[in-house]
């Protein structure tokens, strides 16, 4: 049985060994002391939510979302992080976890959830049908201390 729920204190060292799963398969390193300053804001946050897809007791999979103001919305989710235990993956949790936060975020008023992810990610096989693809949009990212 799938059970979605927020993250908690006891979650967190199983939180931890997905969040970096996650970072490995998209190539990110981050020191310890991110983890811990993510884990507390996913925790603490009234806006940062973190999540927990439990199958048969078994934590399998985490996103993480947060709230935010929008110029032409009534209010917006950006899911920025879903990840699930490859040996779970195609049993439909992920599209179980993606409607939960759906659900949670029109509940609070924030009617419009959306996401990235890369161009050759395997996920896209799942995006492609529950979400909408905005062809010709590019993310741009910018950050005044980045090399150039």
């Amino acid at each position: 049985m799938l059970e979605i729920d927020f993250l908690t204190e006891p979650d967190r060292a199983r939180w931890e060994v997905l969040a970096r799963g996650q970072d490995a398969y998209f190539d990110t390193e981050r020191d310890d002391d991110a983890y811990e300053r993510t884990w507390r804001r996913l925790i603490d946050d009234e806006q940062t939510r973190g999540i927990t897809a439990r199958l048969d007791g078994e934590m399998v999979g985490i996103a993480h979302y947060l709230f935010h103001a929008s110029v032409w919305y009534a209010g917006r989710c950006y899911m920025a992080d879903l990840f699930v235990d490859a040996g779970f993956r195609r049993r439909g949790i992920a599209t179980a976890v993606i409607e939960w936060v759906a659900r949670d975020a029109e509940a609070h008023g924030y009617p419009s959830l959306y996401w990235n992810t890369l161009e050759d990610a395997q996920a896209r096989a799942l995006y492609d049908k529950i979400g909408r693809f905005h062809e010709g949009l590019v993310l741009y990212t910018y950050r005044r201390d980045a090399a150039r």
